[in-house]
């Protein structure tokens, strides 16, 4: 069972997202909360698999919610996944580095959504190609400062490729298929690459690699 926490302060989008949950046999909403700060609190009472929050949130916003769980050990099981309105916005990469899992825009078709909160769940990145390639755009326009002893050094070759490949916005078996390797075999080169530069997850592990200047983003463009 997957467990679900929304944290949204418009009543009508928690409730449409909860209507569509409550109707799956694997998914179980375990609480609510209108605001940043109560949902810190609920996260630490209900240990969810998935925390679904909003981005911009009286009292406590989405981000500072976030950054407090990802800070907090005893809460690494909890995969926070962003609600937003918009595909991107000035907040992503905020969120990003806070320790947020994904994103999710908040007129995604009810299919999409129920895939994410799964695929969140298994401890995978919702960073999808088009979101990947939002952040490549933002990057060619405000590149961020370079981050100083990233580690890279620390990664096999492989390692480095498939940590450039995700960061275009590849899967593991996209990975694969461009390595000619199994998709097994490409999770864990992802896999020990985040852990060498202490990466919490797959999206942070993107932030860095263009952060680092391990991927050019301009070389992304039309990848």
């Amino acid at each position: 069972m997957i467990r679900v926490l929304l944290v949204d302060d418009q009543p009508l989008i928690r409730s449409g997202f909860r209507a569509l949950l409550d109707l799956e046999d694997d998914i179980e909403v375990v609480a609510e909360a209108a605001d940043g700060q109560e949902g810190w609190a609920l996260v630490k009472e209900q240990l969810p698999d998935v925390a679904l929050i909003d981005i911009q949130m009286p009292v406590m916003d989405g981000i500072e919610a976030t950054r407090r769980i990802a800070a907090d050990p005893a809460l690494a099981c909890v995969h926070v996944v962003m609600l937003t309105n918009y595909g991107m916005d000035e907040h992503v990469f905020d969120a990003l580095r806070a320790g947020a899992t994904g994103f999710l825009v908040k007129d995604i078709v009810p299919e999409d959504f129920l895939h994410a909160v799964r695929v969140a769940a298994r401890g995978d990145a919702l960073l999808a190609p088009a979101i990947t390639r939002k952040l490549i755009d933002q990057y060619v326009t405000q590149p961020p400062p370079t981050r100083v002893g990233s580690g890279l050094e620390e990664l096999t070759s492989r390692e480095r490729e498939s940590v450039a490949l995700a960061a275009r916005g590849l899967s593991n078996d996209e990975i694969a298929d461009r390595l000619v390797i199994s998709p097994m075999t490409a999770k864990t080169h992802v896999n020990r690459a985040m852990a060498k530069l202490h990466a919490r997850d797959r999206a942070q592990l993107v932030v860095l690699a263009y952060e680092s200047g391990l991927v050019s983003p301009r070389n992304s463009v039309g990848r």
